[in-house]
């Protein structure tokens, strides 16, 4: 029988939200999840390129917050070692996806392997949260533009899918304009949540969402277009 999926937190960096200082309850509530003192949390930087700046202070905030290590698994540049970022994940409490750019971190996570590994993981149960860019890559799908001087060449490309949902993070300041375009090549009927920042999506393991530390709003598509919805509330 299949392990029950753990809940998904996908979070939109930024604004007052008490990250910097350590103390906001989303990171506390991911932290303590899996109910383990001091929790190892893997750290997959694909999509910033493992950079350390942003790896040290996303360490120093879920430390503070009551993980224990926080490990990079390494698939960037010059240090890339697939089989050495398979332990650090099989042997973290839970896994953690970085901001950056969404489409290369999907090329990364392709290109070293480490699809299948996280696939396999999360259908064991193993906790899995985002920020930013990584939000996006936990759920189904994202929208690139082959000529970004054309809108008409927008195309959606799939991301790992864990969160089925389609969502964009703090695109507020410029209304949703991706998360519209991603919704208007998909089926009538289609949901999108627009994550602001400060904002989290959580999603249960029964596939129901919620909105922590803010509220995210939705959108839906319309045969008459994409068109705002009932915003979720915390």
């Amino acid at each position: 029988m299949p392990a029950k999926r753990a809940p998904l937190y996908l979070i939109a960096s930024g604004r007052g939200s008490g990250r910097a200082r350590g103390d906001d309850p989303v990171l506390r509530e991911i932290v303590g999840v899996v109910n383990v003192p001091r929790p190892t949390i893997a750290y997959v930087g694909a999509a910033s390129g493992d950079n350390a700046a942003f790896r040290v202070m996303i360490g120093h905030m879920l430390q503070k917050a009551g993980a224990g290590k926080v490990v990079l698994a390494p698939l960037c540049g010059r240090k890339a070692d697939p089989e050495r970022a398979t332990e650090v994940l099989k042997s973290a409490h839970i896994v953690f996806i970085s901001g950056g750019d969404v489409e290369e971190g999907m090329k990364v996570l392709n290109e070293t392997g480490m699809i299948a590994v996280l696939r396999a993981l999360a259908r064991a149960g193993k906790p899995f949260f985002g920020i930013s860019a990584g939000s996006i890559m936990l759920a189904s799908q994202w929208v690139r533009w082959t000529d970004p001087d054309d809108d008409a060449s927008a195309e959606l490309f799939p991301c790992l899918g864990f969160a089925k949902v389609l969502c964009d993070t703090h695109g507020e300041g410029e209304g949703w304009g991706e998360l519209k375009a991603m919704l208007a090549l998909c089926p009538v009927g289609s949901i999108g949540y627009g994550i602001a920042s400060g904002s989290t999506l959580k999603m249960d393991g029964d596939g129901n969402v919620a909105a922590l530390g803010g509220a995210v709003d939705v959108f839906r598509r319309r045969k008459s277009g994409v068109v705002p919805a009932e915003s979720l509330k915390p």
